[in-house]
């Protein structure tokens, strides 16, 4: 009742058109803790196409044991889902042009390293993360291991693990060695809290990161993302920094696939 009383939301707007390509993205259905099924996707597509995007790269969960995906099954799935979308012809403007993996430096990670099977964003750079929770030992080991296997490596989200700071000197030793750093969009409009909004905010403007993604599971983190194209912090954030970002460089042809 009144409805006509509540003002209406706004439009959003394509803050994020600069960065062409989102490559942290939970859309696959089914595999995670992100996209249910393909209506979700085609939902989550859509907005995604509203602010900006107009290609997508999905990086599933690789997490032991709670999600112990295999990359074989992952890129049937995804040829799969990226067929029917297809075949629907309801999704424009936006596409998925790629799968990789956000792969969780755990318990398990030591016999994934031994397997050497890892999906990669754009056919180069492997996607890792931490725990959210509690600080894992060793995990510059693991990283320098992964470099001399020659990958490029992206810590997801580093302002989300609340045992660092933004400027903590284990960050500035990643940097250091060479280990590129992917803030959530999310961040910055206070989604996760107010402690990781304040740290993308001063890593982005100490020039600590070079990729922006928008980690989306579902359509409430797409509506959130919606809102967020009218924050003026962020707004003038993309306005300074937004060409920056490597995202629009991951535009090329979908790179061979491993068979496994």
């Amino acid at each position: 009742m009144f409805d006509f009383l509540k003002p209406k939301p706004k439009e959003p707007i394509p803050l994020y058109e600069c960065l062409v390509t989102d490559m942290h993205c939970h859309l696959l259905p089914g595999v995670d803790d992100g996209c249910r099924g393909c209506d979700d996707t085609i939902a989550c597509l859509q907005d995604m196409h509203k602010v900006g995007f107009s290609k997508v790269i999905c990086t599933p969960h690789y997490q032991y044991p709670r999600f112990p995906n295999e990359e074989k099954d992952i890129l049937e799935l995804y040829d799969l889902v990226k067929r029917d979308i297809r075949k629907m012809d309801i999704v424009h403007g936006i596409e998925l042009v790629g799968v990789a993996g956000e792969y969780r430096i755990d318990s398990g990670f030591a016999n994934r390293m031994d397997e050497n099977k890892f999906l990669l964003v754009d056919g180069k750079y492997l996607l890792v993360e931490l725990s959210l929770h509690q600080q894992a030992i060793g995990i510059e080991d693991y990283l320098f291991k992964l470099q001399m296997m020659n990958y490029e490596v992206i810590l997801a989200h580093p302002e989300r693990y609340p045992y660092f700071s933004s400027r903590s000197p284990h960050y500035s030793r990643l940097k250091d060695m060479g280990i590129l750093f992917q803030a959530n969009i999310l961040s910055l409009s206070g989604f996760y809290g107010e402690q990781p909004r304040q740290k993308a905010f001063e890593m982005i403007e100490d020039g600590w990161v070079e990729l922006l993604g928008t980690d989306t599971h579902n359509t409430v983190y797409t509506h959130a993302l919606m809102e967020s194209t009218h924050d003026k912090r962020i707004q003038k954030l993309m306005e300074k920094y937004g060409h920056k970002f490597l995202n629009s460089q991951l535009t090329k042809p979908e790179a061979p696939k491993k068979k496994f």
